[in-house]
């Protein structure tokens, strides 16, 4: 799988067209995420220094003037960019799908290419992590215009495969992020429920804003076969075979009570859990997401 297929045309008009019509979305979104009701970025008040010509007004500190009758400026420490993190699960039962023209792994990293075009277009540093049973890649954070090229790269020299391990993955992300930093979670989340969001917990509450965007393929959703179907988990080989008809009913309210579980979860954990399928047309999900969380304030 090359570079060039998450780079075509169509996928980069319509990274473009997010970026046109998202501008203002965006801008509120990532910078909504610093700690500070200055203009977004992070800066930490520092000293006061007297006013001199060229400096902007609105730095002027007016109860200072009041009591001394002198202008007097607040000095900040330099503003510190949002770091993210794309993290993308690669187990192999992220290479499945029934008969869209990408996969879940191919989806996610549109999503991924998307998020990172974003941030790099707002100078936020954005750096990747791939897992599956362990952390198996993890590119540096960096905010120049070649890291989202560097990010398609590396993902598309690797295959989904291999069993997940996702509690003990997040465990290890936990422990390699030494700055606040917004963590962005692709994965079909086919692992232990319990064992998942104890570790994601446990990255939250190290300060990290997280967002969990649960790609799954429109069939895992919608349960479009039909008569007796052999269906065989991508991770242990295991096989069985269903009475899809009889069965529909029970799978689709089944995965409705999954997912909304894991946004329960994720609410009480205060972190964004998006729901996705492959039928979905990626750059239109994520505009209603971030609308969504602009939205919220």
């Amino acid at each position: 799988m090359s570079v060039e297929k998450y780079l075509k045309p169509e996928v980069v008009n319509q990274i473009k067209r997010l970026d046109l019509r998202a501008q203002f979305v965006v801008r509120g979104f990532l910078h909504g995420l610093h700690a500070s009701p200055f203009h977004g970025f992070s800066v930490e008040f520092s000293e006061h220094r007297k006013y001199s010509p060229g400096d902007n007004p609105n730095d002027i500190d007016w109860n200072v003037f009041a009591k001394t009758d002198k202008y007097y400026t607040r000095k900040y420490e330099s503003e510190t960019n949002l770091t993210g993190f794309l993290v993308m699960d690669l187990s192999e039962s992220m290479g499945y799908t029934f008969e869209q023209t990408l996969n879940k792994f191919d989806y996610a990293v549109c999503l991924a290419a998307a998020l990172a075009y974003l941030m790099v277009s707002q100078q936020d540093p954005v750096g990747l992590i791939t897992f599956n049973d362990k952390v198996r890649e993890s590119l540096p954070p960096r905010s120049n215009r070649k890291q989202l090229g560097n990010v398609l790269s590396l993902l598309s020299k690797i295959q989904p495969t291999g069993a997940t391990d996702f509690g003990y993955s997040v465990g290890q992300i936990a422990a390699m992020l030494k700055t606040r930093s917004l963590v962005m979670i692709f994965s079909d989340l086919l692992s232990d429920e319990d064992a998942m969001f104890n570790a994601l917990y446990r990255l939250r509450h190290g300060g990290h804003d997280i967002i969990l965007f649960h790609v799954l393929d429109e069939a895992e959703v919608s349960f479009p076969f039909n008569g007796m179907y052999e269906m065989r988990d991508p991770e242990t080989d295991q096989e069985m075979k269903v009475d899809s008809d009889g069965f529909r009913s029970d799978y689709v309210q089944r995965i409705k009570e999954f997912r909304d579980s894991l946004a329960r979860q994720s609410q009480a954990g205060g972190f964004d859990y998006v729901a996705l399928d492959t039928s979905m047309q990626f750059d239109k999900a994520l505009m209603e997401y971030l609308l969504s969380r602009r939205a919220r304030g």
